[in-house]
C-alpha cells in the first residue's frame, strides 16, 4: 500500500504508507506541507481526497480508502 486515505469528521486524512506514496505526495503538495505529509498530519476534504485517489491510481501507485467507522457498546 502506497497511501491510506482515512475518512474523519473532518474529511480524509492522507497517510503515506511507502517512500512511493511520500514522493508522489511531494509533487502534488508544496514545501511547507511535506513534514505534516510524512507525520500523517494532513486532512483534506472528501471530495479532494476523491480528486486525489483517482490521480494516483492513475499514476500506478496504490491506494486504500477507509471509511469512517463507529463501535458501540455491548447491552
Amino acid at each position: 500500500m502506497d497511501i491510506w486515505l482515512i475518512q474523519t469528521e473532518e474529511g480524509a486524512q492522507i497517510r503515506p504508507e511507502s517512500i512511493h506514496g511520500m514522493l508522489w505526495l511531494q509533487t502534488h503538495f508544496e514545501d511547507a506541507y511535506w513534514n505534516a505529509l510524512a507525520s500523517k498530519q494532513v486532512c483534506i476534504s472528501l471530495i479532494d481526497a476523491k480528486d486525489l485517489s483517482e490521480d494516483a491510481l492513475k499514476a500506478g501507485l496504490n491506494v486504500n480508502y477507509l471509511p469512517s467507522f463507529s463501535i458501540t457498546a455491548k447491552p
